[in-house]
C-alpha cells in the first residue's frame, strides 16, 4: 500500500470523518507492516498527511487507534470474506464452506503472503498484554467459529454431514487451521505450502460428508 504526494497534498482539504478515515488506513499498513507496538505514530502522521493536533483529535491515544483499526477496517473484512458467504442457506452449507476457502485462496495478495493474517499477528502479539485486544480478538474469532458451526449443524440437518460429527469441535479446529495456514506459509514464504494446506482442510470437510 502506498501513500501518493497526490494524495497526501489531498489531506488539508478533507473533512473529519476523511481525516479520520485516512488515518486508520495508514495505521492499518503500519501495523500490519511492523506490529502494534513498533507502529510509528510519526509515520502514520506522514502516512496519512496530517497534523498530530489531528490525531489526537479524533484518537485519544495509539491504542484507540489500535482498537479502532481492529474494529473498523480487520473485523468487517474478516466478516465479509469469511462469516458472511456462510449466510447463504440456500445451498450446501459444507459446499458453501468449501467455496469460502478456495474464494480466499484465489484472492490472496503477495502481502498476505508477506505480512500474515493481521489478526492472528495482533493476537500473537497483543493478547498476552493488552485485555482490550484480547478480548476484541477472541469474540471475533468467537464470531467465525459460531458461523462455522451453524453451517456445519444446518449441513448435518440437512443430511450432508454424518451425524456423528460435532460442529463446535469442528468449527474450532477449522478456525485454528486457517489462521495457522497462514502463519505457516508466511513463515515459510510459500504458497504453494499454503494452497496445499487449504487442500487439506477441503479434504477434511469433504470426508464429513454421510
Amino acid at each position: 500500500m502506498g501513500y501518493s504526494a497526490t494524495s497526501l497534498d489531498q489531506a488539508a482539504h478533507r473533512g473529519p470523518d476523511g481525516t479520520r478515515q485516512a488515518l486508520l488506513s495508514a495505521a492499518e499498513h503500519e501495523i500490519h507492516l511492523h506490529g502494534y507496538q513498533a507502529a510509528s505514530l510519526s509515520q502514520i502522521i506522514k502516512d496519512a498527511g496530517v497534523t498530530k493536533g489531528a490525531l489526537y483529535h479524533h484518537f485519544a491515544n495509539k491504542q484507540a487507534l489500535g482498537y479502532a483499526v481492529l474494529d473498523e477496517i480487520w473485523a468487517p473484512q474478516l466478516r465479509i470474506n469469511w462469516i458472511e458467504p456462510l449466510s447463504d442457506t440456500s445451498r450446501n452449507p459444507v459446499e458453501n464452506l468449501i467455496g469460502v476457502i478456495q474464494s480466499a485462496g484465489g484472492a490472496l495478495r503477495s502481502s498476505d503472503l508477506t505480512l500474515g493474517c493481521p489478526i492472528n499477528n495482533l493476537a500473537q502479539e497483543m493478547s498476552p498484554i493488552d485485555e482490550g485486544f484480547r478480548k476484541r480478538i477472541n469474540a471475533l474469532l468467537g464470531e467465525w467459529r459460531r458461523a462455522i458451526a451453524d453451517a456445519l449443524t444446518l449441513a448435518q440437518k440437512r443430511g450432508f454431514i454424518s451425524p456423528a460429527a460435532e460442529p463446535d469441535a469442528a468449527a474450532a479446529m477449522l478456525v485454528a487451521s486457517l489462521e495457522g495456514c497462514i502463519g505457516m506459509a508466511k513463515n515459510a514464504q510459500s504458497k504453494d505450502l499454503l494452497m496445499q494446506c487449504g487442500a487439506g482442510l477441503i479434504d477434511y470437510l469433504r470426508m464429513l460428508r454421510a
